[in-house]
């Protein structure tokens, strides 16, 4: 979970819950995101516009997207189970599983109202393949294939940090290829050089825990809710970030690489010690000025690192433009120290919206349309010859799909394929079928296939 968000459906700007109910403002204005073109008709084989339904349901929020290729984004619709799972301390995945079979169809059936579209509209469907909760991504797969087999439409197996690498450029201003890109989450914080679609490097990894998972893990040793980054960063507005000395791991290791496990220890035996200090005292007023510190600190700590390790980054690259994504993010301190640094070394650091920085099905959408554009650019392309099939109208329905010849099975089955892991991956891509319902709970970004017109 990132670093906004309370649970509830949300949609549009911004992403914040209503209780349940829907903002009134839907669509967004016309030309979907603030009306910002990303890609030319012509980018798609000579089709005038495809729309690309996303699907994501990787951990705690089920979310959905339409992405028109020649609009932008349409909408989006978000359902988050912070309040489900708050009780638990934690996401539980079985109850996660189990929420995104009850989401996702009405939250696509409603999108699509408020878009003002049909399910046979739809030209794609991109769902999260991975990495994730292997039974939450299961639920998101098995509806966009059987979807896409009932429509006879090809389906897009989309790597989850690939989705967050490119929520950026649902922005404006967005970066341009090549970028530096920071991925900061509850389970990855990683140091890429982007250099397009596909074409990832990862030049540093946390070598334990991820910058997400301490500031969750803190903020439940302060005794506070889920999820813990927001929390925690609200405790900490009050606090002195001086008063209590933490450990910055890593900060001048010379490499772009990360750890927070110790940082964790150090936290806890902070506050164990305080508590006991203070509770001996019986002032709870100290106590509570206490925690707000010790939350500024922790959030300093964490900060700084990020900042370092960024700027390292763009130093040893020689690259201008610095992309900061996932759900940590979010956070104000680490926006505005990265503000200062960029300014003080001239370089430019983009973000995706706020709404963008958990996880939701537009960066699913969007990171399928632009690995549509790129097949569908290329000659003899498999995705453009099932798109061109379900363009032809024979494919509406179930019983369509049935009927598809030999050659056409095979189109349609090229087109679903994900593009596989490299040989040397530790987890290989399973073997797909026609429509394919294996999903990659463990799946490197670096090993993707680079796209290319």
């Amino acid at each position: 979970m990132g670093q906004n968000g309370r649970g509830g459906i949300i949609h549009g700007r911004p992403a914040t819950s209503h209780g349940g109910k829907f903002r009134k403002e839907w669509p967004p204005s016309p030309g979907g995101a603030g009306g910002i073109r990303y890609h030319s008709a012509h980018q798609f084989g000579g089709f005038a516009r495809v729309l690309v339904l996303g699907i994501e349901t990787s951990c705690d929020e089920s979310g959905v997207a339409l992405y028109d290729s020649d609009r932008g984004l349409l909408g989006h619709t978000l359902h988050s189970q912070a309040a489900m799972h708050e009780e638990y301390g934690g996401v539980v995945p079985e109850l996660a599983s189990r929420d995104h079979v009850r989401r996702v169809l009405p939250l696509t059936e409603l999108l699509l109202k408020r878009c003002g579209r049909r399910i046979k509209d739809i030209d794609a469907i991109a769902y999260t393949r991975g990495p994730g909760l292997a039974g939450a991504l299961l639920v998101g797969a098995a509806i966009a294939n059987g979807l896409a087999f009932a429509l006879g439409k090809p389906v897009i197996g989309v790597h989850h940090l690939e989705g967050h690498l490119l929520s950026p450029l649902l922005a404006d201003p967005k970066p341009d290829f090549p970028f530096i890109a920071m991925l900061v989450s509850g389970g990855h914080s990683q140091i890429m050089r982007v250099s397009g679609v596909g074409a990832y490097e990862t030049l540093g990894d946390t070598l334990d825990d991820a910058a997400g998972e301490a500031f969750d893990r803190s903020a439940k040793l302060l005794g506070l809710g889920y999820p813990g980054g927001p929390a925690l960063a609200k405790l900490a507005a009050g606090g002195d970030e001086h008063r209590f000395a933490l450990p910055r791991p890593l900060i001048n290791s010379g490499d772009l690489d990360f750890s927070f496990s110790g940082l964790k220890t150090a936290v806890r035996t902070l506050i164990e010690k305080q508590g006991q200090d203070e509770q001996a005292r019986g002032d709870a007023a100290a106590q509570h000025q206490s925690r707000s510190d010790i939350a500024a600190a922790v959030q300093a700590a964490i900060v700084d690192v990020l900042v370092a390790k960024s700027v390292a980054a763009v130093q040893m690259t020689g690259m201008r433009e610095l992309v900061v994504a996932g759900g940590v993010g979010a956070n104000q301190r680490l926006r505005e120290m990265l503000r200062q640094q960029a300014k003080r070394n001239g370089f430019r650091v983009y973000y995706p919206p706020l709404e963008f920085c958990t996880d939701n099905g537009a960066m699913i959408a969007l990171a399928g349309s632009l690995r549509l554009s790129a097949s569908c650019a290329a000659e003899n392309s498999p995705l453009a010859g099932a798109l061109r099939l379900s363009a032809s109208g024979e494919i509406q329905n179930t019983a369509g799909a049935l009927r598809l010849s030999a050659k056409r099975e095979g189109e349609i089955r090229s087109a679903a394929s994900t593009p596989p892991l490299s040989a040397s991956s530790d987890h290989p891509a399973p073997v797909e079928a026609p429509y394919s319902f294996t999903v990659a709970p463990r799946w490197d970004l670096a090993s993707l296939t680079p796209v290319t017109p």
